[in-house]
């Protein structure tokens, strides 16, 4: 076998591939045996039928046809691993010489990774915030926690905000009641401005068993957009108490015997998540400024293809929560333009950044073994809120254990990144990487026996996985 590689850009190839028809032998021998099971010839059993019966029965073309589309995509593979491409999605096959005993040429163009070596990613400088906890985000914490703890007693006095009401509302239009805009014994905070417009002005001041109405412009259902007189009745009005600050309160609210020994674990625990996100931050900063020191073409279709994935995956979450896209745009303040193009900047960014990663894996000589795939399986599922092995059977069986596999590695190069990175924070203090070991080994281990029969077959199945992947299917033939 020939083979000719033609640069078009530097993230596209043409291959050129010329084959003598003796080395089609072994797609021959496959296509005799498949006919022999499909034809029936008289005086053979149904595979048994010799080869030059097969060809007279079938034709010799429809023969040659079936062979070509069984080699081209052996012959496609081994072409790219014989010339070391790194080969993006499907191929565009074109046949351009098929002479019967002769020779089998055809051409294949395709998106390529572009050739390139990560240089500059040790000793990354990043800055993230502080970590330093102050007394009054401890009290704010103890505060919130007091406030699950808060209980409503009735108040005899004008209502203020922060009062907790029972009222009810009616409304009418042009003096015609409407049946279908009513509510009783409805709870409502004063002052959180969460229902009609007017109502909370009209609530202040008023007290238990008053009644007034007022003006507003009705929101959704059928009269939704038309101004209504609404009548609002006060049925009861109470105050939210709040536990006092004291060891009692934290031997309710906690194991704790005293309060100073709850506020020490909250300021613990505080510390622990922002030296948590601090090390997060690294992370996102330290990415940002290795794909700025990078310099690479991206293919064009690997890129479009990032840009409709990510609109696909908006367009389901909009579609769950109930919000148009005119919606979306305008709560984020942005026009249609701008978020194209955000999105075009996030495709672009992701896509290098795989490329990247990928090629530093590579330097680094990095892979993932079964644990590794094991606890990302895990911790996937923890976040997705499914069984570790539902999720491995899903990877399965959507055939995504390649890209589980991918992202263990991406991360483990990231890790590289992050170790040789200087971080700092905000006051010049060095920030310490240490490695979270994970903290449920009867779940890990529920992940590993899971995930260990996928994982398995990664390893096993590596280099025919990227076989598979790149090859051309018998339709992409001209």
């Amino acid at each position: 076998m020939k083979t000719d590689v033609e640069e078009l850009s530097p993230t596209r190839v043409k291959l050129t591939i010329e084959v003598p028809f003796e080395e089609l032998e072994h797609a021959f021998d496959v296509t005799y045996k498949s006919l022999a099971k499909q034809v029936r010839i008289k005086g053979f059993r149904p595979g048994k039928a010799p080869a030059r019966l097969i060809d007279r029965y079938v034709g010799r073309g429809a023969v040659i046809s079936e062979a070509v589309n069984h080699a081209v995509p052996e012959l496609y593979n081994e072409a790219i691993q014989k010339e070391e491409i790194f080969a993006l999605g499907q191929p565009d096959v074109e046949v351009t010489k098929l002479e019967d005993n002769e020779e089998l040429a055809f051409t294949a163009e395709v998106d390529i990774r572009p050739k390139f070596e990560v240089k500059d990613y040790k000793g990354i400088e990043v800055t993230v915030d502080n970590a330093t906890v102050t007394e009054e985000q401890v009290d704010e914490q103890i505060g919130t926690l007091r406030e699950r703890f808060s209980t409503l007693v009735g108040a005899d006095r004008p209502v203020e905000d922060g009062d907790h009401l029972s009222i009810d509302l009616s409304a009418s239009i042009d003096g015609e009641k409407l049946e279908d805009v009513a509510v009783s014994g409805y709870s409502y905070e004063v002052g959180t401005n969460t229902m009609l417009e007017g109502l909370d002005e009209t609530l202040r001041g008023m007290e238990a068993g008053g009644e007034a109405t007022f003006k507003t412009t009705l929101v959704g259902g059928e009269h939704g957009g038309k101004e209504a007189d609404v009548t609002v009745t006060v049925q009861s009005v109470k105050v939210k108490e709040l536990p006092e600050l004291d060891d009692e309160f934290a031997q309710l609210a906690s194991e704790f015997d005293t309060i100073d020994e709850l506020r020490e674990d909250v300021r613990k625990r505080m510390a622990d998540v922002r030296r948590m996100q601090q090390l997060s931050a690294a992370r996102d900063k330290a990415l940002e400024k290795l794909i700025e020191s990078v310099d690479i073409p991206l293919p064009d279709a690997v890129v479009d293809e990032e840009i409709d994935r990510r609109r696909q995956s908006l367009e389901q979450q909009l579609a769950q929560s109930g919000l148009t896209k005119e919606a979306y745009l305008e709560s984020q303040e942005k026009t249609e333009e701008e978020f194209e193009e955000e999105l075009k900047t996030g495709a672009n960014s992701a896509v290098k950044a795989g490329f990247i990663l990928d090629q530093l894996a590579l330097q680094e000589d990095l892979s993932a073994d079964q644990g590794e795939l094991s606890q990302y399986v895990f911790e996937q599922a923890q976040r997705m809120g499914v069984s570790p092995d539902q999720l491995a059977q899903h990877l399965v069986e959507s055939n995504q254990i390649r890209v589980a596999f991918t992202e263990v590695v991406r991360g483990k190069a990231m890790d590289v990144v992050l170790a040789g990175a200087k971080v700092t924070d905000e006051d010049g203090n060095v920030i310490e990487q240490e490695v979270v070991e994970a903290s449920d080994e009867d779940a890990v281990e529920e992940a590993a026996k899971a995930a260990a029969a996928a994982a398995a077959e990664v390893s096993e199945d590596e280099a025919k996985d990227d076989k598979d992947e790149d090859a051309p299917k018998a339709d992409d033939s001209k």
